[in-house]
């Protein structure tokens, strides 16, 4: 039920929110502490600030009550910024964080270890390279469990 709720709203909410100058990074339909709740992350190059999330939030309302992407259930519609530390997921992503310090995970050990911490260098369909020191690193997606910037201040 999930992954339908995510398709139909990618399908008829995403390109509504697009067309208000958004990007939408990522759209959610998870249980949490106070129930279901269809969460939606957009981004803009100037950033994301309360406002645009209470734009958003009305301009699909009576939209998604129209199609009720999910059948009658209840949830708390969320519209928010995904965050300096947003995981990357994306080619836009990469665009975005090239060239940057990132952390990546993976799902088992390669090499003896399970993270990487180093700058992000290359992003293809099936893998990504970082440089850690002076020694590039490929790794496939498959094997990465996340990949997230490094914010230092």
């Amino acid at each position: 039920m999930a992954s339908k709720v995510v398709n139909i709203c990618k399908e008829k909410i995403c390109p509504v929110i697009e067309s208000l100058g958004y990007e939408v990074v990522d759209v959610e339909y998870q249980k949490k502490v106070d129930g279901m709740n269809l969460t939606f992350f957009i981004d803009s190059k100037d950033g994301i600030k309360l406002e645009d999330c209470e734009k958003v939030s009305s301009e699909i309302s009576q939209l998604l009550d129209d199609i009720d992407p999910t059948q009658g259930e209840t949830y708390l519609l969320n519209v928010s910024s995904p965050g300096l530390d947003r995981p990357i997921k994306s080619y836009k992503d990469f665009l975005r964080n090239k060239g940057k310090k990132v952390e990546v995970t993976l799902y088992k050990q390669i090499d003896g270890t399970k993270k990487y911490v180093g700058l992000l260098m290359d992003y293809t369909e099936n893998e990504v390279s970082i440089q850690v020191d002076d020694k590039v690193i490929v790794l496939k997606h498959s094997d990465v469990a996340q990949i997230s910037p490094v914010l230092e201040f």
